[in-house]
């Protein structure tokens, strides 16, 4: 057994390197282009590349050697994969170009840590083989998701949202299909190193995601399509919070929706009503009424000031909010996960002199997350699991609230990244949770990019961008569960510890010598 485990797990030798930078600079690049492997690129085979490219710059380096590879990895990916940061600061911070790119740079610095941190734990401490740098991979993916609340973006499974190996996304979710995109990335390594066994578990979990997208884990249920009406209003976010604009953002939504009222659900937008609940009675009243007399639900994204919880707290309590109303509707949703420079400020009175223009925008301060235990809105009799914006990003938040649901609803603002790819790389997440969790996902946003994505994770619809737009479906509920929505990340997360344990008990002896002569 252990003799099987050390030709697997056996580190390179006598392997001829290239001078220091070289590694550094390759790596920089090769976390720089990642992002063209996600949406609006779509170029899925540079997700294979990218991360290949960074294991073949770490064979035979020392840790330290590693954390800089890691750390240069890490930086050209979030530079370049998140620099849709920018149009928030800048266009919308009010803040100069050259210190946007230097809060973006520093951003990235600190997200490539992640990359940093794992490399180094992976040369240090473990032999090198496809088989301890795919679940370390996945481990720091998964980290992205929790450490100071998460940023969980940038995973090597979206990639392949649609497309070859997403079957494993409903059995054991993005992280899963995570695992075998950096698998074969570092078995094509290998292969090109002449270790030509790694052709089968290649050639294996190929065949396993094409045997798991036959798997049916739901199916409609016998009654009749929900018809749903999405309105986007493509409202400019300058404008958005304006007091003289709010009631011509509020008309412009009402004249949208004239001719939808008879269909089941009609959905607005992140905050398309921009003024708290208690501003606007007589509107929500007024839509709730006219919800009950035309056999409509309504679904509406509004701030939500939450009165009996302020007087408790002693605090203005304040929250980003979906709500139900109008014909056997009823919910309310408050907003776990705030986004950072999206929504609320990290560190709001020290970046004070850094983002002017932001601090007396209700959408940027002041909110506060809801509890992890809400119930799903019901709306006509179907349970909607509710996510607002950026929440879509976390997988198990999307999951423990799809649980028990018929459809799944998201509404977003994404005018902060207007022309910038943050608005694709968001759609191309929301299309994951659909797939992992089986159910339809009604997606409305402000500016785009509005959408019916159905169970398989498939855009069936979507509106234009920057366009005023009713997009309509009739959609059908879903029954059944996959075992992600089940399981969770449990089990690639348990597979990757198992990988990873093996890896340090199997590992060749002569790697504990080359780790002692390194530290």
């Amino acid at each position: 057994m252990r003799a099987h485990f050390e030709k697997l797990l056996k580190p390179s030798e006598n392997q001829q390197q290239l001078p220091f930078i070289f590694p550094l600079l390759i790596s920089l690049f090769s976390g720089a282009i990642f992002s063209l492997a996600l949406a609006p690129y779509y170029w899925w085979w540079i997700a294979i590349l990218s991360p290949a490219l960074l294991y073949a710059c770490l064979r035979g380096r020392n840790p330290k050697q590693a954390w800089m590879i890691g750390w240069a990895y890490g930086f050209g990916l979030w530079f370049v994969g998140a620099f849709w940061l920018y149009t928030s600061i800048h266009v919308y911070g009010d803040t100069n170009a050259f210190l946007s790119v230097l809060m973006i740079a520093f951003m990235a610095l600190v997200m490539g840590l992640f990359s940093a941190i794992q490399t180094w734990v992976y040369r240090r401490f473990f032999p090198e083989t496809p088989l301890t740098f795919a679940p370390l991979w996945v481990f720091f993916e998964w980290a992205k998701t929790w450490v100071f609340t998460g940023f969980p973006w940038l995973f090597a499974g979206y990639a392949f949202t649609e497309r070859l190996i997403d079957g494993y996304a409903p059995l054991f979710g993005v992280f899963a299909v995570s695992f075998v995109v950096i698998l074969l990335a570092a078995a094509l390594v290998e292969i090109l190193n002449r270790k030509l066994f790694w052709i089968v578990p290649s050639v294996l979990v190929l065949l396993g995601a094409w045997g798991a997208s036959k798997i049916q884990f739901v199916e409609a249920k016998a009654t009749k399509p929900l018809s749903v009406s999405l309105i986007q209003g493509n409202i400019p976010q300058d404008l958005k919070w304006l007091t003289e604009y709010q009631d011509k953002t509020i008309e412009i939504y009402k004249n949208l929706s004239k001719t939808e009222w008879g269909r089941d659900l009609i959905v607005w937008p992140e905050s398309s009503i921009p003024m708290f609940q208690t501003d606007v009675p007589d509107l929500l009243d007024e839509m709730n009424e006219k919800g009950i007399e035309q056999h409509t639900a309504w679904v509406t994204g509004i701030p939500y000031w939450d009165l009996e919880e302020s007087k408790n707290q002693g605090k203005p309590m304040f929250y980003n909010s979906l709500v139900a109303l109008g014909d056997n509707s009823i919910g309310l949703y408050k907003k776990q996960r705030l986004v950072p420079f999206g929504e609320y400020i990290p560190l709001s009175g020290l970046l004070s002199w850094v983002l002017p223009s932001l601090q007396n925008d209700p959408s940027m301060s002041g909110f506060s997350r809801g509890t992890s235990n809400q119930q799903p809105l019901n709306v006509k009799g179907h349970p909607l699991a509710a996510a607002v914006c950026y929440e879509v990003a976390y997988p198990n938040l999307t999951r423990r609230n799809a649980q028990n649901s018929d459809f799944l609803v998201t509404v977003s603002n994404d005018a902060w990244f207007t022309g910038t790819n943050g608005p694709w790389q968001h759609l191309q997440m929301v299309q994951m949770r659909a797939k992992e969790n089986g159910r339809w996902f009604i997606r409305a946003t402000n500016t785009g990019i509005t959408a019916f994505i159905n169970e398989k994770g498939h855009i069936v619809e979507q509106a234009p961008q920057d366009k005023e737009f009713v997009l309509r479906g009739n959609l059908p509920a879903m029954q059944g569960e996959t075992w992600y929505t089940r399981f969770s990340d449990y089990p690639i997360l348990g597979f990757s510890l198992f990988l990873l344990i093996l890896g340090w008990i199997y590992r060749p002896k002569n790697v504990d010598v080359s780790f002692k002569s390194r530290r």
